[in-house]
């Protein structure tokens, strides 16, 4: 799509401002928006941003990062592939953009361009990763102060859909729309709480999707008096919302799931093994990339079925990588696996990014997993857990960008200026998180993710 393609199309849908959207170290998804009136030049050269922003942390506190201060701007580029009319939103519509420096080159510090750089890398390889997300997400209306679940019900309960048949409706329509499209949905375990998952995509557009997905998830939810939540735990006595990032490698041409292999056992190949083994081999670093919220850490815990050991295994739901069974017919395209950890409060162009450099390492060195485990690995003896490597994830967010910043091959992807304030910003969470109380912490994700 050019940029006279979307000028056309916003006109001819009567809009009168296109937001450009981007997530930032912070995990929120924020915008600027242009009017129709100068929108295809602002196509072409961006609309202008401070430097500042990829520093300011989700309390909207701006973090003291080398270069990230009052002086300076970066451009927002659109990518016109990227251009919906917003459902939800009459009049408008959106593009996510990349953060572009003055000289036309990308920012150092642009999370979109970081997953591009790791697709690239796949590509020397004749291989492109295509992802899916599974959003959990939670319903509350707004009570005297209080977040409020919609209702009750139990897990796959139709009186838990039924409870929210009018938002999900609009929801699907929503999505489908801005050919996004839905997979299933059902209602979860938690009160409120409902799940739905979108088709696989090219690991850039799954990004790019995911975003729009998680906006579209609000904007309809507040169009019916509603507050969605995609937070990790939003409330601490409820089911914490995930966001599983299904995976597979294929050949670039879309030809052929290199995950799959007929032949073996389980059907994995010995590239899918060694991409795993990869994943398992950074998983505390990823966690700080895929599950990075203060809030994140209330929900992997043990025996929560968010995976909180590293391991993996076949249709395990304990496990932070598990692989699903194939479906009869499908073995081919349904073979593939599952980073159960990952959560909303992420930014998925880092998630994912993070997810190919780490897979990209075990490929690169021939990595074998370890044996999958096949029950809940809480219930193993410690020992033998200790002897087999099944170790403890991060139990902190603190934790998990300790992990992060010792782990070289996620750190040198990602790159000093990225890494860095990344860091910063994540940190300056933690600390203003650890240092208050529960409903502080409530606040502060609750309506941000």
């Amino acid at each position: 799509m050019t940029a006279e393609d979307v000028v056309r199309q916003a006109d001819e849908a009567g809009l009168r401002l296109v937001r450009f959207l981007w997530c930032g170290n912070d995990g929120t998804v924020r915008a600027k928006a242009s009017a129709l009136p100068g929108l295809e030049g602002r196509i072409q050269s961006g609309i202008g941003l401070t430097v500042a922003m990829q520093a300011m942390s989700s309390l909207d506190q701006l973090q003291p990062v080398e270069g990230m201060g009052p002086v300076g701007e970066v451009r927002l580029v659109p990518d016109p592939s990227t251009f919906r009319v917003l459902p939800y939103a009459p009049h408008v519509g959106a593009m996510l953009v990349d953060h572009v420096q003055l000289d036309g080159e990308p920012a150092p510090v642009d999370q979109r361009s970081f997953l591009k750089r790791m697709e690239g890398r796949l590509a020397e390889r004749g291989a492109k990763l295509e992802a899916a997300f599974e959003n959990e997400f939670s319903l509350a209306t707004l009570v005297d102060g209080r977040y409020v679940p919609i209702d009750s019900g139990l897990c796959f309960s139709t009186i838990s859909a039924t409870a929210a048949q009018d938002f999900l409706d609009e929801l699907v329509a929503a999505l489908q729309e801005q050919e996004i499209g839905i997979e299933q949905y059902y209602s979860e375990l938690g009160h409120g709480q409902h799940e739905i998952s979108t088709p696989h995509r090219p690991a850039l557009r799954a990004a790019d999707e995911q975003l729009l997905t998680r906006e579209t998830i609000r904007g309809v939810a507040s169009r019916h008096g509603l507050v969605a939540s995609l937070a990790p735990k939003p409330w601490p006595e409820n089911a914490g919302n995930g966001c599983h990032i299904h995976f597979s490698l294929w050949e670039a041409d879309g030809s052929r799931n290199r995950f799959h292999d007929e032949s073996a056992p389980d059907r994995l190949s010995d590239e899918a093994r060694s991409f795993v083994a990869g994943v398992l081999a950074h998983l505390p670093g990823l966690c700080g990339l895929a599950a990075p919220s203060f809030n994140s850490y209330h929900r992997i815990i043990p025996q929560y079925w968010a995976g909180a050991f590293v391991c993996w295994g076949h249709d395990n739901r304990e496990a932070p990588v598990r692989v699903p069974s194939v479906f009869r017919g499908m073995e081919e395209a349904s073979t593939n696996a599952e980073l159960k950890a990952a959560d909303a409060s992420s930014n998925p162009y880092l998630a994912v990014g993070g997810l190919i450099a780490a897979g990209l390492d075990g490929l690169e060195r021939g990595l074998e997993p370890p044996e999958p485990v096949e029950v809940d690995p809480a219930t193993i003896d410690e020992k033998e857990r200790e002897a087999r490597g099944i170790v403890r994830l991060p139990a902190t967010q603190a934790e998990a960008l300790d992990a992060l910043e010792a782990d070289s091959v996620l750190m040198d992807a990602l790159g000093p200026v990225l890494a860095g304030s990344y860091l910063a910003v994540r940190r300056s969470e933690w600390e203003a998180y650890s240092a208050g109380d529960e409903a502080f912490e409530q606040a502060g994700h609750f309506s941000k993710y």
